[in-house]
């Protein structure tokens, strides 16, 4: 084994203890780094755990949290043809007028003869009133002439309690000459949701038909000459409201 002098001795003893000095000092900068950083990290956890609570505080302020987005405006018509019904025509514009709901009907002549006080309701309330012929007649080849003659004895009736002029036809069964238009001055309406309401008196399927396929400027067809019908107009209006859906009448559908 190798032997050490003195002076090695001391030599290797002073570079021990520099070592252990360089090792402590570099321990006790690294802690002093860490505890540094972790202040930090502690003092930002704490700013966001602020900013939550102030944030929920704010939120509480709003009715109980964030406002929800208004839902989207969406154009719908809802139309009824074959009235005016002197009991169901009446019930149904009680639920419209408590609904605030313009509606359009189309309706027949002969049973709008027979019932002015209803078209003058219909009228006062500020829903537009069309022509559905006289007495339902469908356009054929060979019965044009006819089919004119209906629209325009209904245009005398309508427009004879009104005092104003009909604009809108909706033809029964959605056969139409367009020559008639400019013959007439009138514009058809037809319709893109059809429930059937007339062939079942389920209220519930019909409602179902409705708020299923009622889309943005969607026309809904029904009658206003059923219990049922009214029924499932007045619901389907309730739940498409809901949906944000807005309930106008078919010129704004048209025209806008």
């Amino acid at each position: 084994m190798k032997r050490f002098k003195k002076q090695e001795w001391m030599v290797l003893g002073l570079e021990a203890v520099l070592t252990l000095l360089l090792i402590f000092g570099y321990k006790n900068t690294m802690a002093q780094k860490l505890y540094t950083w972790s202040g930090k990290v502690e003092s930002s956890v704490n700013e966001r755990k602020k900013g939550v609570k102030e944030n929920d505080r704010e939120g509480q302020g709003k009715e109980g949290g964030e406002e929800e987005e208004e839902p989207q405006d969406k154009k719908v018509a809802i139309t009824f043809d074959d009235g005016p019904h002197p009991v169901y025509t009446e019930k149904l514009l009680d639920g419209l007028k408590e609904r605030d709901v313009k509606a359009t009907f189309f309706v027949l002549g002969e049973k709008a003869k027979e019932h002015p006080e209803i078209i003058e309701r219909m009228q006062e309330e500020g829903h537009i009133i069309g022509n559905h012929t006289y007495t339902h007649i469908q356009l054929r080849s060979t019965n044009r002439e006819k089919f004119r003659d209906e629209l325009i004895m209904t245009n005398q009736v309508i427009s004879g309690i009104t005092e104003q002029e009909v604009q809108y036809v909706r033809p029964p069964y959605g056969t139409w000459d367009k020559k008639l238009e400019e013959e007439l001055n009138m514009f058809p309406v037809l319709w893109n949701v059809d429930p059937n309401d007339w062939c079942t008196g389920n209220t519930n399927r019909v409602t179902k038909n409705i708020v299923d396929k009622a889309k943005e400027n969607s026309i809904i067809l029904l009658h206003d000459c059923y219990q049922s019908s009214v029924d499932a107009a007045l619901a389907s209006i309730d739940i498409l409201e809901e949906r944000g859906f807005r309930f106008v009448t078919v010129e704004e559908i048209l025209f806008e």
